[in-house]
Formats: C-alpha cells, structure tokens, sequence
C-alpha cells in the first residue's frame, strides 16, 4: 500500500512545484536532504500530494479524535493515538522500520490538518468552530507539524480567498503562541508573511489586517525585539506608518503579557527613541496632516479605542516631548485641543498626548490649556449654549478633557508638578463650578483629581508645600457626594471620593474645625443613609452587567473607616477623636436598623484600630466619653443582635483606651490585642441582621473573641466597669444621653434609657450631688416630673441637651419641653437660654452637638433654638413668660430672619397668601376685647377657597324688615356665620407615626421657620392688629429677601405706632441696649425700629427728644453704612425739625394737581409721595388738607389705568389711618362714600388693586370703629364663598344705615362696569339688599334700573360658578315680586 501511495504521489507532482515547495519550506530541505541516502528510496512527498493521496473512510473518521486540552502534553514528539490509529491499519505496519514508522504517522496527520486547512473555506459556521478547535488542539500537541502544514498550504495555493486567509492567520496565529519556541526560519517567514498581507487591501478591509497583525504579535512572545527592528524601520521611512503597524505597536505597549519580566522596560526605552528620531516628521506637512486624520477618525465604537488610535495618541506625546522647539510644541498641542470631545476615549487619548508632552514642556502645556480654555467655544460650552448641531457636541464636553489633561500633567511631570499644584487645582476648581453638570464631567474631574492626588502622595516633597486651593477643592467633592442618588450604589464614585478626601486631609495646611465637620458630615451621610443592600440590588437588575453591590459596599465601608483613622493620625488627640465620634451619634440615635448597624461598625471599627495602634498621646486627658458611653449603652439593648454584639466590642475597645489612657505612658501588662466578637449568637444563628451582608461570612481565624476579660463579660456588666473609670462630668454627660432617650419615640431606647440612668444614680449617685434626688422613671409621668425635677438646677444643660434631638419636633420631644416648663420661673429661664441660642449664630460645632443630623442639612443650635421658640409659644406652659419677652423675642425674631437670609439657605416655595385657617395656629384673635353685642354670628371662614353652595339667608336680626311683606317661599335665607375659629391653646404637637409609615423627611427652611415665629408671636399676644395690618398689605413677602427686609422691619414698626401698640416702650428699652451690639444686624433692626417709633408720642416717655437725638448721632458713627443711612434718615423727622411742618403743607396743593397728569407712573408717584407727606406730618399737621386729599383719591377708585386705582386706594388708606382719632365729620362722610367702592373692587381684575381695596376697607372699618373688626379681617385675608360676601355686605348695611340709599345708588351704578367680576358683585350687593330691604328699595329704585336689575340677573344665570346661578334664579323670581307691587 505504501509503494502504491509513493507512486500515486509522484506521478502527480512536477518538479518546478517541488522545488518551490522545498525553497519555501527550511524544515522540508532539511528532510530532503536528510533521506537522499534512504536505500528504500522513499522520500516525503509534499503537502499538496499528501493529501490527494487516497485516504480510507476509517482513517477519515479516526481525525475526529478528541483533542487534548492540556497544553503540557502539546510538544510531545510521539503521539498515541496516532500510533495507535496506525497500528490498527495491518499487522505490516508493527514490522517496519521505526524511522518509516514514524515519518508516516507525521505525514499521516499532516494529510488530516491539510484538509483541515482547506476545510476553513466553508460557510458552515459551527463545521468551521468545530475545524478550529480541532486544529488548535493538534498545535498544542504538535505545534511545529501544523506549522509546517500551515506555510505549505499556504505557498501551494496563493489564490486562496481573503477570507480563507483571514481564518488561515487565526489558526497560525493560536499556532505560534501555543509553541513554546520559534525557529529563527519560522519567525522570519512567518514575519515576512504578516508584513505582507499587514497592509494589504481587501474586502474585509481592517479586519483582514487585524488578523496578519496578530500573527506578527503572536512572533513577537518568542522574539519581540526582532519584530521591533522591523516596525522601527517600517516607522521611519518618511511616510506616515500604516495603520496594522501601529495597531501591532499599540498591544506591544498596552499588554504586558508579551514581554518577560524586565522586558517592559527596554520596548518602552525603544519606544522613546523611536520618538526622538520621529521629531523631524512633525514640520512634514503631509505626515502631520495624516497623524490629526488619524487621531480624528471616528472610532467603530466609541466605549472602545482601537490600539492603533490609542498608542498614536501616547506616540504622538512622546514625539512633543522630544521636540525642542516650544512653537512647534504649542502649534501642534493647540491643533489637537481644535478637534471634537465629543467622544469618551477622544478626550482621555487628548489628555494623555498632553500630559507626555508636558513631561518635558509643562509651562508651554500650561500656556495652550489657558489660551484654550478662554477661546470661544469653551465659553459657550460653559454657559451650557443650547446645542443646535452635530458641531455644537464636538465642544460641549472639552472641559472634560481640560480636567483630564491637567490630571496627566501631574502624572507626567512627577516631581515638577509641585509647584504647579494649586494652579492646576483653582482650574479644576473652576470647570467643576461652571461646567454643565452630568456623569461625563463628574468621572472626568474624579479621573483627574484622582492621577493629581496620586502624584503629589507619591512625591516626598509634597510636606514642604502648603497648597492654598485644597479647601476649595474639598468643596467640590462634597458637593459631588451631596449629589450621588441617595438610593443607589452602582458606581465606585464614593469609594473614591472618600479615598480622595483622605489624601487630601494629610497636606498642608490642615483642615479648619468647621471644613472638616462638614467634610465627615457629607462623608457619613452619604454611605451611611444609603438604603439596605436588597433595595441596592433591585437598583441595579436591569444592568447589562450588574456591579457586585456587596463588594462595592465594604470598599466603599473600608474607605470611610480609612477616613476617620486619616483624621486620628494627623491629630491623635481625644479632641479629635471626639469630633469623630460625636459626627456619628446621630446615626447611633437613627429610626433604622442599617443605619445603626453600620454608624456603630464605624465606632467600633475606630475605637478598635485606636486599641490596636496605641497613636493616642498617652499624655492626653481622656475625656467628654459619657456620650459615647450612654450610646453604646442603649445599642447595646438593641432588637438587632449585630447591633448589641458590636456595642458591646466597642464597649470593650473603649475599656481598654480608658485603662491605657489612665496608666498614662506605661504599657498595659499583660494586654492582648483585642479582636472582633464573633459574628454568631448563642444559638449559632448568624447575626448580619441589618442587610449590609447577603449571608454570615464565615469567622477568620482572627475575628474570635479577645481573651482580655472584659470581652467575656455581658452588656450591663461591661457598662459597669466602664463606668467605674468616670469622671463626674462624663456621669453627667452620660446622663444627658439617658434623658435624651427617655424622648425618643423607640421603646427599646426609651427602656435602655431608662436602666441606664437607674444604673448611673444607684451605682454614683454620690459623685451626682443634686441628681442623686431624681427617682428613675417608670411610667411617663415620673420621667416628665424627672425632668422637671432636674431642670431646676440645670436648665441651660438641659436645653442644649433637649435642642439636638427637637429638630423635627415631636409629640415625644414636646412633653419634655413642656416639662421643663411646668414651673413659671423655669419657663422663664428656658426662654432665656433659648434667646441665648439664638444669638450664637455661628455654625462651628459645640462640645455635644458637633455630629451632623442624619438629614439633609446640619442643623446648628441658633437654627434649632428659633424652631423651638415657635412651637413653644403654643404651650401654655409657655403662655406668660412668652408675653413677658415681648420685646426680646420680637428683636431677637427680626435678627433672626436677618441672619437666615444672609445664610442663603434654600427656602421653600412661596406658598399663596391665603392659608388654611384650621390649620394655621398662628392666625390672630381677640382674646382680652370686650364681648361685643352679637349682631350676627361671626361666620366658619372655610377651608376651601372656591365658592360655597348657595347658603341660607335667615332673617336680619337688626336691620327691619317690611311688616307688610309675605315671605317668599324660595327667597335665600342668610347664612349661619360659625364662630371666629379659636387659636389652640395646646401645642401643635407633631402627629405620631403610624405603624408602617415612616415620618416625612421634608422639613421647613430655617427662614420660613422663623417668619412663622414672628407670625405667630404677633397673634399669640395679643398683636392680631399688626398682624392684619402685614398680612393685609402682602407684608410678609418683604422678608424673604434682604434686599426688601429693611421695608418689612418699617412696615411692621409703622403697624405698631398706627396700632398704638402698648408694647413700644418696652421694645424702645429694649432696642436702646441694641444699637451698641456687636452684630451689624442687630444694630440694623433697632435703628429701624427706632426711625419708625419717633412717629409715636409714646416713645418720648422712654426716651426724650434730646436723647433721641444723641442716640441717633452716635448712630451716625456706625461702621454699617446702612445704620449710618437709617440713622440719618431719623435725624431728619419733623420732631427734630419743626419748621418743616408749614414746608411739608404747603407742597400738598400743588401735589393733588398732579394727580390730573396723563403720565400713569408720574400719578403713581404723586400719589406715594402724597401718603409718604401724610405719614411724615401726622394727624394734627394733615388735618386742614385731609378732606382735598380724601376727595381726590377717591375720584381716581375706578379709573381704568391699574396703578393708578391700586395708588388711590394706598393713599386713601395712609389718609385714613393718618386721621384716625380725628372727629372731622367731612372725612367720616368721604370714608362713607368710599366703602361701596372698596367693597365691589375687592373683585377687580388687577391683583394689586385687590390688595390695596382690602387694606384700605379694614383701615376704614376701624375709623367707623365697626365691631368684629378681628373677624372682618380674616375674611379679608383668607374667605372667598357666598358667605363671606354676605358677611361683608351684613357689616356694611349694619353700620351705615344713614347712608343706605348712597350705597344702593352706588351699586347700581356699578352695573354698568365693563369688568364682569365687579358687576356681579354688585349684582349681589343689590340682591342682598332686596332681599332684606325689599320695600325700601321698589321706593328708590326706577323702572330703568329694575330693568337693568332684570338684565344683569339673566346674565348672572349664564355664570360658570353654580351657586351664583342659583342666586340668581332665586333673586329673578323674587325681583319680579316685588316689581309687581303698586
């Protein structure tokens, strides 16, 4: 069989193929020239003939073999099941001669990968992963076989396919990298071969040339600098390098795999004096072209960057830094920056050209970012222009790239980048603060902060600068954490935030107080508020590729542990450590289980590594631990067991440093590192019940329990022994915790609590003094008497204790409050210290309050004490010491409100002037008035602002009604008018949760908060008259900016002297101490209030008109320029200069001319200058002129110009409120005829006139000295229903009986108003009139205006609001009675 094989094989070969073959194949020349000598003649005949040879269909089915994985048995010269395959053809093969034998095994298998080879041409897409497979395992037991299968296939058929060639350089490229060696006539045919087919053009385009690239890469793992020589030589022809080469140059640099150990090092010391000798190329005009081309080719997928654009831009870098010309260097770096940024791997390949470039250039780099960043385009990007364009996206993220490129700046430069530290941060800074905000900015800018932290840690002279921007720029990351979604984890944005602010934390200068509270606040808050890890994970269930949400919580846990121990070792103090601590004491006292969990985790994980490490000072005072103490204490009664286990390892830590601390600088005998407690209950069941671990990890070998003595006793007795090495003020301070739990609304922390304080007093009652007496609770009474027992002596304490926990108030927290109040001389002293509070405006932390709230913001005690002030002026614990300080809290409000806005805190929405009187407590009401004869009831002022149902008008109990009018069965009847809602006398306790529903996290702004305690003190004393007098006017808007503020103070100042407020002089003693405060804005208040108050005669009783006036010079002195204007401003009032009287009348005349000017805004300010003239003279001055005032204004009630009606009405108001007291009977007639006019505009179009039309009708109320003035105002301020027009009407027609005809005949006239809100108005002013003066009114009234009356009520039952329908149907149906009559 094999002489019929020889011979079939040579008939079919020619000689020039065999010749070819032999000169193309080193290993078949060898073995030719090895079997010239073989006496059996035989000789290996080619590939091509092998594998025409006829092969049996069992030999065909024997290559379907299973491959063997192990690569470890792939250079096996003898291969048994081949030998086996051959020993099963005939018992003829077993007697041939071994070298026959095996060279036929080899050529045997040679035939089978042959066809393998020509197989890869099919289309059959799982055959060919089958024929690959298989060829790739015959190469990892025969690599040099199917290497030389490979070149013979492809030098007998060089018109193969592209694509057969695409899958052939695949296999060959397995082949080589499975080899373990390469023969030097291997690597440069198979070389040459990749080169040639590199840059070679076919239909599969790059993907052709990726395939003979990797070939060339699967060389270089045997001999890469040969490959290297080569692409050197290729690189500096002249001609910018093809694309395959540098595609093989760009995974030689970014895959390490390639080279041996050291190896790394020589390519890249290869690759920089490739650059140096590319320099000449970049004045070549053509090759400079190609590379920008190259650099800005679109990318197949913009998530990755081929090799060959990623090692062009390191390519690129490397040329500039070797150039030495600086223009060249400046015109190539700003040509670069001119191309988009649109795309992520873009810009961080831009940045990376920058930084190499700035290795060797960094002042010139520098210059090219500045001159960059101030072209035109990044000025649009950041004042965020609006993007119109697919060129517009090129430019919106190359701020981006500027912060990347500063970051590679660090890297590169290394040691000279110190220097240059705080300018580039002020620019990072700045792109991060003006920058369109969105993921890419925020990943660029951590990007780059972190390559410049990591440059500046790794330099060793970083500790010999002080860099001035690290605050600002600690700034920045707080406010990226403060914006991370609260209720997801799915980036590693925290973890390296924190990591950040860690390296920060250790340069010069050290952090301030206040940077570094806000920095563990903003740290804390944002890891240890984050939802449980089942919550995480739903988050994250529509990744593609989810991240491991455990995994990324514990680094980003480790990281903030990482922080606070950064924090201890830069200062190992007990101060600090109690900043440290006393951040984490809110999220010890939280509602949720994960929170406390990982808050304690975080104490214990510090106290632990402060046990191990010893880096306290010994020499340092232990102190201010009761707190910490008290805590732990109460966690250690947690319902969750992680939770009690792990206090009680922090207990046991503590003991520790209590015992090193008070042994000073000696060692501990006999002290054994304390170790984790094991995180296993009694009953083995695991412990992780928080949710921050999906199962309990198994115990380390160094996480069982510690041997020291302490650890092995139980929670109570721990907290005993702790105690034994107290001070007397740590007992205090311990009992501060316990009282502050005794209000928490846990009953696991109120009963903790509770035990704590037994334990304290039984076990030192006699280092407590006083607290001894205190009886331990056990019902809610006792602990309130408790606490009313304890506030006696130390009330100041228990206020500040009381303050870190009420904000939010609830129903817990104020039963405490009340208590401390429950004695009259306590109460007064609670409102003291809270005024004091108050005053300490500054935010730095206080020595029990510095932890953050776990909420959104910190909330300071100044902050706390003004909400506290508010809800206490409800109790009526607090009800007489609130009347008392008056004068203290009115002041120290108006400061207050001052202080909030110079905060620019965030306040919230405005809300519409017309509240919700049930739900308002603070709304005035009269409560020492007389009891005023009840003309009607005063109405229920609704909650609902649209118009009620028609209601039922009874019959006027006052006014007389026709004796000989029958009652109509359908006429309306008047409404019941409810009683003027009461204010509450109990405080507004906050609502207790309800099971299942967790309490609402909004809070109001500390600005809202406290004009709601100035609303409110008005109303709860007595004060409703100032209070209408603001709300009436729109007042409070004044408040909510600071630049209207000094407007608001006037207002309310000018209400109380119109008001003759009883409380002026109190407040005049009380402002005097005022202007001498050290704060501007205290100063402020009082000045204003004293320029209003000079108006009042009863200031003079206070303070005389010559001490009015040194107290207003020495204002004059005032580093405030606006004390200094104000006071000035006071200096001129008429009281200090008399002659201005007769000046000031005498102008009136030509004013009142000016009101007939055709200019709208010159009339308007006539008419403001006219009442500023009234308010400046006073009633006894403007009373000769009040009535051409008064006739004037009101000429101008409906002219058809907005301004000018809202002005009129303002000035009629002022006139009004000017003369009141005044008997002119003139005036009185005018205030008269003006009341019909005021009461139909109280539906004018024109907001503005609405306003001026209520005040102004309130103000003439009082003139007439109508009763139920308080009830008057509130439907004033807040009704709006049938009733409330009722009500109005009913106070009209009961004062003003003399002048019901001037009233009726005014109406009417008002039917003929173009504005249908005012016409109906006064459609139902008539209706009301008819109905209860129907025979007074057929008198006066004319056929004409019953016509009209018909008219007006037909349209009225085309009205959109259904009750004015029905009324008008019903007023229809009863005019047409009475019209009837003779």
């Amino acid at each position: 069989m094999d002489g019929q094989h020889s011979e079939k094989s040579q008939s079919d070969t020619t000689a020039d193929r065999t010749s070819s073959a032999m000169s193309q194949n080193p290993r078949a020349a060898q073995r030719q020239a090895g079997t010239r000598g073989n006496p059996e003649g035989d000789a290996p005949c080619p590939a091509s003939h092998r594998i025409s040879s006829p092969i049996s269909r069992s030999m065909k089915d024997l290559s379907c073999m299973k491959v063997p994985q192990d690569p470890a048995h792939r250079d096996k010269q003898a291969h048994p099941t081949t030998i086996l395959l051959c020993k099963s053809r005939s018992s003829q093969a077993a007697l041939m001669p071994k070298e026959h034998k095996m060279f036929m095994e080899e050529a045997y298998n040679a035939a089978i990968c042959f066809k393998m080879l020509r197989d890869l041409n099919g289309s059959d897409p799982l055959h060919l992963k089958y024929i690959i497979k298989k060829i790739k395992g015959m190469a990892y037991r025969a690599p040099n076989l199917v290497l030389e299968t490979i070149h013979d296939y492809l030098v007998d058929n060089p018109e193969i396919s592209s694509r057969h060639k695409f899958r052939l350089f695949h296999v060959l490229e397995a082949v080589i990298e499975a080899s373990n060696s390469l023969e030097e006539a291997w690597q440069k045919s198979f070389m040459q071969l990749a080169l040639e087919n590199m840059t070679k053009s076919t239909e599969l385009e790059e993907v052709y040339q990726d395939a003979a690239s990797d070939v060339l890469l699967a060389i270089c793992r045997h001999s890469w600098r040969v490959v290297a020589q080569h692409l050197e030589t290729e690189v500096l022809t002249g001609v910018f390098p093809h694309r395959s080469l540098l595609y093989v140059m760009g995974i030689l640099t970014s895959n390490e795999a390639i080279f041996n150990e050291g190896e790394k090092a020589c390519w890249e010391e290869q690759l920089a004096q490739l650059a140096v000798k590319s320099v000449q190329f970049l004045n070549t005009d053509m090759w400079s072209k190609e590379l920008l081309s190259a650099l800005t080719k679109p990318d197949r997928t913009h998530q990755e960057q081929p090799p060959e654009k990623a090692f062009l831009f390191i390519y690129y870098g490397l040329i500039l830094q070797a150039e030495d010309n600086s223009t060249t260097v400046r015109t190539h770096l700003r040509k670069l920056l001119d191309t988009s940024h649109q795309w992520p791997k873009q810009r961080e390949g831009i940045a990376l050209t920058i930084g190499l470039a700035a290795a060797r250039h960094l002042d010139h780099v520098w210059a090219v970012l500045e001159q960059f960043g101030r072209s035109t385009p990044i000025k649009w990007s950041l004042h965020s222009f609006c993007l119109k364009n697919a060129e517009d996206l090129q430019w919106k993220w190359a701020s981006s790239t500027i912060l990347l490129s500063y970051g590679q700046m660090a890297v590169r430069a290394k040691a000279h980048i110190l220097p240059w530290v705080d300018n580039i941060l002020s620019r990072m800074v700045f792109y991060f603060h003006y920058s369109s905000w969105d993921e890419t900015l925020k990943q660029s800018f951590l990007s780059a902060v972190l390559m410049l932290v990591g440059a500046v840690s790794r330099n060793e002279g970083a500790h010999s600068y002080e860099f001035s921007q690290v605050s600002e720029l600690l700034d920045c990351l707080m406010v990226l954490m403060e914006k991370e979604p609260r209720d997801t984890l799915c980036t590693p944005t925290r973890q390296q935030t924190i990591h950040i602010i860690s390296n920060l934390c250790k340069l010069r200068p050290p952090l301030d107080l206040e940077k570094k509270s806000q920095l563990l606040s903003t740290c804390l808050h944002s890891v240890l508020a984050l939802p449980l890890l089942d919550v995480l994970e739903k988050h994250t269930c529509l990744f593609l590729e989810p991240p491991n949400i455990q995994t990324l919580y514990n680094k980003t846990s480790s990281a903030l542990d990482q922080l606070l121990q950064s924090f201890i070792m830069q200062s190992p103090t007990t101060d600090e450590l109690h900043l440290l601590l006393s951040h984490l004491y809110p999220w010890l006292a939280s509602e949720k289980a994960q929170e406390r969990q990982r808050a304690v985790d975080r104490s214990t994980a510090l106290l632990r590594f402060l046990s191990h490490s010893h880096s306290l000072d010994p020499k340092e005072d232990f102190r201010r631990i009761g707190q910490l103490v008290g805590m732990l204490g109460i966690l250690c009664q947690d319902p969750d067991r992680a939770i009690q286990q792990s206090s009680v390892e922090g207990l046991g830590h503590l003991y520790q440093l209590l015992i090193s601390q008070t042994a000073r600088a000696a060692p501990m005998v006999n002290a054994q590192a304390p170790k984790q407690l094991s995180p296993a209950s009694v009953d083995g069941a695991p412990v992780w019940s928080s949710g921050d671990q999906k199962t309990a990890p198994p115990t380390p070998p160094e996480m069982t329990f510690p041997k020291d003595h302490i650890f092995q006793l139980d929670s109570s007795q721990v907290i005993k022994e702790v105690m034994k090495h107290l001070t007397k003020a740590e007992l205090t301070d311990l009992i501060w915790t316990a009282i502050e739990g005794l209000g928490s609304a846990s009953p696991f922390r109120v009963q903790a609590a509770a035990d704590m304080l037994l334990t304290t007093i039984r076990e030192h009652g006699a280092k407590l003094e006083t607290l001894c007496s205190v009886c331990i609770p056990q019902a809610k009474e006792k602990a309130l008497h408790a606490i009313t027992l304890l506030a006696q002596n130390h009330t100041p304490e228990l206020v500040a204790t009381f303050l870190d926990f009420s904000v939010p108030l609830d129903s817990h927290a104020f039963c405490l409050w009340r208590a401390l109040g429950a004695e009259q001389p306590v109460s007064r002293q609670v409102l003291a210290v809270l005024l004091a509070w108050l005053q300490e405006r500054a935010l730095p932390p206080g020595p029990r309050d510095s932890g953050p709230q776990p909420k959104d913001k910190p909330c300071p005690r100044s902050l706390a004490a003004m909400n506290m002030l508010h809800e206490l002026q409800f109790a009526r614990e607090f009800k007489k010491a609130v009347q008392e300080a008056f004068p203290q809290l009115l002041l120290a409000l108006l400061a207050q409100l001052h202080y909030t806005l110079e905060l620019h805190l965030p306040q919230e929405p405005h809300l519409p002037q017309e509240p919700l009187l049930p739900q308002e407590p603070h709304l005035p009401r009269e409560p020492h008035l007389p009891q005023e004869p009840h003309l009607l009831q005063e109405p229920h002022l609704p909650q609902e602002p649209h118009l009620p149902q028609e209601p039922h008008l009874p019959q006027e109990p006052h006014l007389p009604r026709e004796p000989h009018l029958p009652q109509e069965p359908h006429l309306p009847q008047e409404p019941h008018l409810p009683q003027e809602p009461h204010l509450p006398q109990e405080p507004r306790s906050a609502p207790e949760p309800q099971p299942g529903h967790e309490a609402p996290e909004a809070m109001p702004s500390p600005h809202s908060t406290s004009l709601e305690a100035l609303k409110s003190l008005l109303s709860t004393t007595g004060h409703w008259q100032d209070f209408a007098h603001l709300e009436l006017q729109g007042g409070w808007k004044l408040f909510s900016t600071i630049d209207t503020y000094p407007q608001g103070v006037s207002l309310l100042a000018r209400a109380m002297v119109q008001n003759h407020c009883k409380q002026i002089k109190a407040v005049t003693s009380q402002l005097l101490p005022n202007l001498q405060s050290k704060e501007a804005r205290e100063r402020k208040v009082a000045i204003l209030i004293l320029t209003e108050f000079l108006y009042s005669p009863t200031l003079l009783e206070v303070l005389p008109r010559q001490a009015a006036l040194i107290v207003l010079a020495r204002s004059l002195r005032d580093p405030s320029p606006e004390v200094r204007v104000l006071s000035l401003q006071g200096l001129g009032n008429i009281l200090f200069h008399p002659e201005k009287e007769s000046l000031l009348r005498r102008q009136l005349p030509p004013f009142l001319d000016g009101f007939f000017q055709n200019n709208e805004q010159v009339v308007v300010q006539v008419m403001g200058t006219v009442s500023d003239v009234l308010h400046r003279l006073g009633a006894h001055s403007a009373a000769a002129q009040s009535l051409g005032v008064a006739i004037n204004a009101r000429s101008f009630f409906d002219d058809e110009r907005d301004g000018i009606r809202a002005a009129a009405m303002a000035l009629f108001g002022d006139l009004v409120a000017t003369m009141a007291g005044k008997e002119i009977s003139s005036l009185r007639t005018q205030v008269h005829q003006s009341m019909v006019p005021l009461f139909l505009h109280l539906k004018d179009h024109c907001p503005g006139v609405v306003t001026q039309a209520k005040f102004t009708l309130y103000r003439c109320a009082v003139l007439l000295r109508w009763r139920l003035r308080h009830t008057l105002f509130c439907t004033l301020a807040w009704e709006r229903g049938l009733s409330a027009r009722h009500f109005l009407w009913t106070c009209l027609m009961t004062h003003s009986q003399e002048e019901f005809g001037i009233h009726l005949a005014q109406a009417l006239s008002y039917l003929h108003s173009r504005h249908r809100h005012i016409k109906t108005w006064a459609a139902l002013f008539i209706g009301y009139t008819i109905c209860y003066h129907p025979q007074a009114v057929s008198q006066m009234v004319s056929s004409v205006d019953t016509n009209l009356l018909f008219s007006t009520f037909e349209d009225l039952k085309k009205d959109p609001e259904p009750s004015i329908r029905v009324f008008a149907t019903r007023q229809l149906y009863f005019l047409q009675k009475v019209a009837a009559r003779p």
